[in-house]
């Protein structure tokens, strides 16, 4: 019997693994009919360090977790199997996804001025690219759980962002995205900070919100300012 239940056990270790290994490999076959191979592996590499930068800091508040999914190019997810209790938590596990993936985007960045790879260099730019768009203040962005340590009521700044962004490059996933946000953007208007739930999940210190608010804008300036100049090298290359 304890065999038979350690079989089982290393069998759903081994499927969570196969669930991870065998969509990230989808992903990069996908992107690579469209991006090549190299670039494919790259930018799956990106989303794999973003979403595990989510996975470890669940773990760490003790959350179950679940390994990363991959959808080409919809994204990739972790999957939350119980919700953080208090919107410290939220934050934490929110901000740890685009501070991972920005230090992975840093490191594509760094090898590319060491060899001089122009492949390096536009892989640090869909990082730096993808880690702000994930900024983007509205729910389910990591954006959207980050300010909500502030109040909910920030995703009613991150509605017309989104729908900017639209307006500039219309696609689905923005769609899908502002579908989801629906719901969120309607409990923000309806947020009562007086409400016996609301004040249990969001009642923080001043110094915590004022710690992951500073911090936020820095990560985004910062990803802005890397994305400016990476955008005109890469402009006056193609030119």
């Amino acid at each position: 019997m304890k065999s038979l239940l350690l079989l089982l056990f290393s069998a759903g270790k081994l499927g969570k693994v196969l669930t991870t290994g065998g969509t990230m490999l989808l992903s990069v076959v996908a992107y690579a009919f469209v991006y090549g191979w190299w670039y494919a592996a790259g930018f799956v590499a990106l989303l794999f360090c973003h979403e595990m930068g989510h996975f470890i800091a669940a773990r760490r508040s003790g959350l179950p977790v679940g390994a990363p999914t991959f959808i080409p190019f919809v994204g990739a997810w972790i999957n939350m199997k119980e919700m953080p209790t208090d919107v410290k938590t939220e934050a934490y596990v929110g901000i740890a996804g685009p501070v991972a993936g920005t230090v992975a985007a840093l490191g594509c960045y760094f090898l590319a001025r060491q060899f001089d790879s122009g492949l390096l260099l536009a892989l640090a730019y869909a990082g730096f690219f993808l880690n702000l768009f994930n900024l983007i203040p509205v729910s389910p962005l990591d954006g959207g759980r980050i300010t909500a340590i502030l109040s909910p009521r920030v995703w009613l700044l991150g509605a017309p962002i989104l729908a900017a962004a639209f307006l500039w490059r219309p696609s689905p996933i923005l769609i899908l995205i502002g579908v989801v946000a629906i719901p969120q953007l309607i409990a923000a208007w309806r947020y009562d900070p007086d409400a016996p739930e609301n004040k249990d999940y969001y009642a923080v210190p001043l110094e915590d919100k004022l710690t992951y608010g500073t911090f936020y804008v820095g990560l985004i300036v910062f990803l802005s300012l890397m994305l400016h100049d990476l955008h005109q090298e890469l402009g006056t290359g193609r030119g």
